[in-house]
């Protein structure tokens, strides 16, 4: 029997590190700009073809030429989606500066000294 190497068992619900995130997205980004490429080649190849509906073609491939590298850039300049701990947690400090900016400051409480002003007049040399 094949031994199967065993799964990293998970201990925490700590989020995705940020450089498995900005990984992540990269390659999102390479495989869009890639099927752009592609849509650039095929429509080359759809022109010397002669296929039939090639102006049908030829427009889808326009539209995957421009619409691609944008949606590229806003899903890889895109964070993964909070989670439902993330989000009660984020309720839960925005509640708490609430609280502490509607909380009437407490005066404090002001010590006074009393003294006399002396002149240096009535001053008494020893």
């Amino acid at each position: 029997m094949k031994k199967h190497p065993e799964r990293p068992v998970l201990i925490t619900d700590a989020a995705r590190s940020q450089d498995d995130q900005l990984r992540s997205r990269q390659i999102r980004y390479v495989s869009m700009m890639s099927v752009r490429a592609l849509c650039l080649i095929l429509g080359g190849v759809l022109i010397s073809a002669q296929v039939p509906l090639l102006p049908v073609w030829l427009v889808l491939c326009a539209l995957g030429m421009v619409l691609l590298p944008w949606m590229a850039v806003l899903i890889a300049n895109d964070r993964p989606p909070k989670t439902k701990e993330e989000r009660a947690a984020d309720a839960a400090a925005r509640e708490d500066v609430r609280r502490s900016l509607t909380r009437p400051v407490e005066e404090p409480d002001y010590i006074t000294i009393d003294s006399e002003v002396v002149d240096e007049a009535h001053r008494r040399t020893d």
